[in-house]
């Protein structure tokens, strides 16, 4: 039986300010209507098991309500409460599939990937899943089309029938090199995707990095589950080293092979190849949004909500966000991931979050702030309520745009409709509900000394959050 085990954790920093950590670009519609992670998903066939997916803990209710929004069952949904690489999900993944004394065949998928000719990845995965079934640790390659930089490469060895012994992995090399790679026929492009074995991977793992599979295991031990999700015990898992499945055990192994995918692929790890993999105009440019040209040529713009003008330029990365404007030239795209760096340093919020933030209930969108005050708006869903909680530095004032309110305030319980309100004054105990069948609309003003979101009690909560 073959598992998919979808891989998301990423925090997509190359495609900021789209991709956020809190919401990185695995759950963005960067190509379709759906999300790179929902295509991942409906790549899959149906003779295929249901997958398991592996996902940072902040993002357990976007992977909850994507697999919902497709109508997608699933394994489980393991959280890392800390990103460790690939290496120890692919461990975790196996030892929670290897639980009722199987030993499954793993595919293990990226979420953020780009396939378009489905029929031919499929014949891929069929015959590397042959391969795997007799111990190999198969390796998905892509021939190269281009000299990218941005990709890892593996060197194949001899050739024996359907498969390749692997020589050696490159990590992303520079122009000059992977432009030789080009010209020979034994280089692949480093898909990340792995077709193995539990019980083999495990084997190799314990014999080349046994300190991450300890970990792993002690981290597994009484999981609690919870709704959708199998929680990871934190201080277990923190002491798990951080290491790709290539260093830690593809480099080392001798049962690794590769197996050639002929068909278009793409890791969109930047907006270069994201304009590479996009219909443009008769310019050679991609636009999304709302967007006017004049003499503009080879370029990706990009408007999330008003119109964006561009005049006379070429080569260019243009992308508006709500709270953000990024520009950048196109052939050094991949350095985006430092400008990212520099905001996490200085503290910056757009960094880790959109002006609207999705949770579990609905969303909030951070309409204004200033000296001691701030504005949002929330939608809570039909039938959900936000947590019994309590802020010790601020307080809330509520007026109903839309629905009907169920409120609690200390000891009071109470509805509001539309243009009633209501003061919530620091440290009161409170509750924002929708009984309804349709979403409830409010307007939020926070005043006080300090309004961050870590100024948050929760007393009680359907979701489990601290």
């Amino acid at each position: 039986m073959i598992i998919p085990v979808i891989l998301s954790g990423g925090s997509g920093s190359r495609l900021w300010p789209l991709s956020r950590e809190l919401y990185p670009k695995q759950f963005i519609s960067l190509v379709n209507k759906t999300s790179l992670f929902q295509d991942t998903i409906k790549r899959l066939p149906n003779e295929l098991s249901a997958p398991l997916v592996i996902c940072n803990e902040e993002h357990r209710f976007i992977v909850a309500e994507q697999l919902r929004q497709i109508n997608s069952s699933n394994k489980g949904i393991i959280l890392e409460p800390i990103g460790k690489n690939t290496a120890p999900a692919i461990a975790i993944a196996a030892i929670d599939l290897m639980k009722d004394n199987e030993d499954p065949t793993l595919l293990v998928l990226s979420a953020d990937h780009l396939i378009s000719n489905n029929k031919e990845f499929m014949n891929s995965i069929i015959n590397a899943g042959k391969i795997a079934n007799e111990g190999k640790i198969v390796a998905l390659g892509v021939k190269p089309n281009k000299p990218e930089v941005g990709y890892g490469y593996i060197k194949a060895k001899n050739s024996n029938n359907n498969y390749s012994d692997i020589s050696s992995f490159t990590e992303k090399p520079n122009l000059k090199t992977a432009s030789k790679f080009l010209e020979s026929d034994n280089y692949f492009w480093n898909s990340g995707i792995f077709i193995v074995k539990a019980s083999v991977y495990l084997n190799e793992l314990n014999k080349y990095e046994p300190e991450i599979l300890s970990a792993c295991k002690k981290s597994y031990l009484n999981t609690p589950k919870d709704q959708d999700f199998i929680r990871l015990d934190k201080e277990e898992f923190d002491k798990c080293p951080n290491k790709s499945i290539d260093y830690a055990v593809m480099e080392k192994t001798k049962k690794g092979v590769i197996v050639p995918f002929n068909g278009p692929w793409s890791d969109l790890g930047s907006w270069s190849t994201l304009w590479n993999s996009k219909i443009k105009d008769n310019n050679n440019n991609v636009i999304d949004g709302d967007i006017e040209l004049n003499k503009v040529h080879n370029s990706y713009i990009h408007s999330s909500n008003r119109l964006v003008a561009v005049n006379d330029i070429s080569d260019l990365i243009i992308i508006d966000t709500q709270d953000a404007l990024l520009v950048s030239s196109k052939k050094n795209s991949q350095d985006i991931k430092s400008i990212v760096e520099k905001l996490k340093r200085d503290n910056r919020s757009e960094s880790i979050n959109h002006r609207k933030v999705l949770r579990p209930w609905g969303y909030f969108d951070s309409i204004d702030n200033g000296e001691g005050f701030q504005v949002k708006r929330i939608v809570v869903n039909p039938g959900s309520k936000l947590s019994l909680q309590k802020h010790k530095k601020r307080s809330e004032h509520w007026v109903i745009v839309k629905g009907r309110a169920l409120i609690t305030c200390g000891e009071k319980v109470f509805y509001l409709d539309q243009n009633q309100s209501t003061f919530i004054p620091k440290e009161e105990i409170h509750r924002l509900e929708n009984k309804e069948d349709i979403p409830l609309e409010i307007i939020e003003i926070q005043t006080g000394e300090y309004l961050g979101e870590d100024d948050i009690i929760r007393l009680e909560d359907d979701y489990q959050r601290n």
